[in-house]
């Protein structure tokens, strides 16, 4: 099927083609992988999410902003004022428009849809800001913190790591090689991320081919297995702790007080 923004989001789309977040979706919960793709369970719409849409169609254009802001009733009081996290969300908004590197970044086609064969599959991207003639594309993130580090289960980490964003632009600039006009050399992939402080902090985040062959590697080692999955050759296995497993969680046991910190 021809992708377009109308159906870039829909259940055949995402049957026919793999995306970086199908992907990391399968990694966190192969369950809840599936229960999303025949469509029986759906995320919840988490306001943080709805924050960064916010930002990031503002940051799109002036006629993408309005239309988010006319159809997402969700960020306005019963007073039709503006809540709380879309006023602070509007600092963000300046904070990144203020600064010329921020601006420079900007540059080029907004939400550009490309797809790619990648390891025998059709992936599909929806790219923020493509910009071919400055050797670049540009991914924007909202984030609760730019520094601030996370655990992984085995160590810390930054945002980067925790949330996948290496494995998504590692495949951005792989589809992004394979559709467009160069076909040997990759576009710099950069991230605008901009923090949801009192005083927004701002970077921009470079990553190097090193890392791009990297997460390629590991996209290539895991994905068959994924495959398998999403094709019902191989059947699931639930993480045990997202909100799709705790909904289907059924007891069988009792557990220990000092196995608590083992049990999560």
């Amino acid at each position: 099927m021809e992708l377009t923004a109308e159906n870039y989001y829909s259940p055949e789309a995402n049957q026919e083609y793999m995306s970086v977040s199908q992907y990391k979706d399968f990694i966190k919960c192969e369950s809840a992988a599936m229960a999303k793709l025949n469509g029986s369970y759906t995320d919840m719409k988490h306001e943080a999410l709805l924050v960064g849409s916010y930002v990031h169609a503002a940051l799109e254009s002036n006629e993408a902003f309005e239309a988010f802001k006319s159809s997402t009733p969700d960020i306005y009081t019963a007073k039709k004022e503006l809540k709380a996290p879309y006023k602070s969300a509007n600092n963000m908004i300046d904070v990144v428009l203020a600064d010329d590197l921020c601006n420079k970044v900007l540059e080029g086609e907004k939400e550009v849809i490309l797809t790619a064969d990648i390891f025998g599959t059709m992936w599909k991207s929806k790219i923020d800001v493509l910009s071919r003639d400055n050797g670049r594309f540009t991914d924007i993130k909202t984030v609760k913190g730019i520094r601030e580090k996370y655990w992984d289960g085995t160590k810390y980490v930054s945002f980067i790591q925790m949330y996948g964003y290496d494995v998504q632009m590692a495949m951005y600039a792989e589809i992004e090689r394979l559709s467009g006009e160069m076909k040997f050399e990759y576009l710099e992939p950069t991230l605008l991320a901009v923090s949801k402080e009192e005083v927004p902090d701002k970077e921009i985040i470079w990553f190097d081919d090193q890392i791009i062959q990297e997460k390629l590697r590991e996209v290539e080692q895991k994905l068959p297995h994924i495959l398998d999955v999403k094709f019902g050759n191989v059947k699931p296995t639930g993480c045990g702790r997202c909100n799709y497993c705790k909904a289907k969680k059924r007891l069988s046991s009792m557990t220990h007080y000092l196995d608590l910190l083992e049990a999560i």
